[in-house]
């Protein structure tokens, strides 16, 4: 649990409300234009926005990428919707929050061998460090990444439990699938099991997914490629919020929730 979390998870209402004061869902800061520009290019083809997943020619018109964006992330369905503000349903935020932690309780049970890593390290990397320490103490192996695992003129580091990219001693937003892809990679040179299960965002997850590793992703509005993965059962759930709100401490209450749901089908 983060260290300035909530003494107790909010309960759903609670935590709808809190998606919408602090816009991680409802009317989000990503404007429509954004969200048309990035579904037009994933469906031009443009291997930025596949996230590291392979749609073929699934996915070339535009329009089906904005009905699965509909459906399971709460944008406006109305195609002439051009301009201006666009959603995230708070609804389905709480409902894919709730698959996730079934997710994490399945992962707990067995024991399983979890990944955790984020693109977004400036807004996730606490929410993503509570997940890790919850499912350690749960009796999970969290992976541990080999050391010199480069990638991306960069390297591959890990902050409680959490893969990051870390370049010119920062840490970078990214959206490639190369680290997720070094990491695998570098596991299998050094003998290492892949992870059971992934929980990450971006490329990484993307990747992961490809894989056939089960993987819960965590995604923006602005990034359909996850939505796609998980419409295609190539990801386990896909959970829409905004990734990147003003203060990562808002995304508290929602990672207390998900832990709270995790462990109540165990006790």
């Amino acid at each position: 649990m983060p260290i300035f979390a909530p003494a107790s998870a909010p309960s759903r209402s609670e935590l709808t409300e809190h998606l919408v004061r602090t816009r991680i869902a409802g009317d989000v800061a990503t404007p429509r234009e954004n969200n048309l520009s990035h579904y037009r290019k994933l469906a031009n083809g443009d291997r930025h926005y596949w996230l590291g997943l392979e749609l073929g020619d699934r996915w070339e018109d535009e329009q089906d990428v904005l009905a699965v964006m509909a459906e399971r992330c709460g944008v406006i369905d109305d195609p002439d919707h051009r301009s201006g503000q666009d959603t995230i349903d708070p609804e389905m935020t709480v409902g894919a929050l709730d698959r996730a932690a079934a997710e994490l309780r399945k992962a707990a049970e067995g024991r399983r061998r979890v990944l955790l890593a984020t693109g977004h390290p400036g807004a996730l990397l606490d929410m993503h460090g509570a997940f890790a320490q919850a499912l350690h103490e749960a009796g999970c192996d969290i992976v541990r990444v080999p050391e010199g695992t480069y990638t991306d003129d960069g390297v591959v580091v890990q902050f409680g439990g959490v893969a990051v990219h870390e370049r010119g001693a920062s840490l970078w937003h990214t959206h490639s699938p190369a680290p997720m892809a070094a990491v695998l990679e570098r596991l299998r040179q050094t003998g290492e099991p892949l992870p059971d299960l992934v929980v990450a965002d971006h490329g990484w997850a993307g990747y992961a997914g490809q894989q056939g590793i089960d993987t819960v992703g965590f995604a923006d509005c602005n990034d359909p490629a996850l939505f796609l993965g998980e419409a295609e059962d190539t990801l386990a759930v896909t959970v829409p919020l905004d990734d990147h709100v003003a203060d990562p401490r808002f995304y508290e209450p929602l990672t207390s929730y998900l832990l709270a749901a995790a462990r109540s089908g165990t006790e």
